[in-house]
């Protein structure tokens, strides 16, 4: 399989791994948070079990066939796509309140890295999600353009509680990808690396890792939500609303 030929990310941003944010940040976006009622959930003695007597969280990895979207600009088609699939399930848009209940937000935003090749570190920036592709591609450029610049950890500053972690390494593809946080157990939004795509035959395959609470989500949940996505890769209508994001420099 021949790897892709640029090492600098597929619009110019290298992706390292991201940190996640607190999950009791109080800054707003869009955000309506709902607890959920543990007497009555399906879930609850799976949520108990993962969070408090075995805290566990796991990662799955798979090759996704990106053939269909090459001609769009990768990096923002992905934070898209990505988007709009955690954003179709509530699993993936669970937190917890500043009191520490469970509960989830009406919609989630991802929070993605940038990277800096003149001293080789990586700021994150969030952009606001809406189901309009166009409007997410122009919003992520502003974002870009406004802060991608910046130093430090977070670029763009005062993110929202309701933002998720996306980071890629277009160095290196892999099989397999696990961040190991020491104080990860009590996140449960999902955290998404992308890695360097290949080519195999006429298939182009990006690696994807989601990493997740198992409190928050079960190996079904995991498979819907990679169906979805596979789903809307395969048939991707969404590039018909249009926007700025063809394939080449911005």
């Amino acid at each position: 399989m021949a790897a892709n030929p640029t090492l600098t990310g597929l619009d110019g941003c290298a992706i390292i791994s991201t940190v996640p944010h607190h999950a009791t940040e109080e800054r707003n976006c869009n955000m309506d948070f709902e607890r959920v009622c543990l007497d009555t959930w399906a879930r609850k003695e799976h949520f108990l079990h993962y969070f408090s007597q075995v805290p566990c969280t796991y990662s799955l990895t798979t090759k996704l066939d990106i053939t269909p979207i090459m001609e769009a600009k990768l990096y923002p088609t992905m934070l898209y796509l990505i988007a709009r699939a955690v954003n179709r399930y509530p699993e993936f848009r669970m937190d917890l309140d500043g009191d520490g209940n469970p509960g989830t937000y009406s919609v989630v935003h991802p929070c993605y890295t940038v990277f800096h090749r003149d001293d080789e570190t990586f700021s994150s920036i969030w952009t606001e999600y809406t189901e309009d592709y166009g409007a997410f591609c122009r919003a992520y450029e502003q974002d870009l353009a406004q802060f991608g610049n910046n130093h430090g950890m977070m670029a763009k500053p005062d993110a929202p509680a309701n933002t998720f972690p996306v980071s890629m390494l277009p160095w290196e593809s892999f099989d397999g990808f696990q961040l190991n946080l020491q104080k990860g157990y009590d996140y449960l939004l999902p955290i998404f690396t992308m890695g360097r795509y290949t080519r195999d035959g006429e298939r182009y395959l990006l690696p994807l890792s989601i990493q997740v609470h198992h409190a928050a989500c079960d190996g079904f949940h995991v498979c819907r939500l990679l169906a979805a996505l596979k789903e809307m890769i395969a048939d991707p209508v969404f590039l018909c609303s249009g926007g700025s994001a063809e394939r080449g420099e911005k």
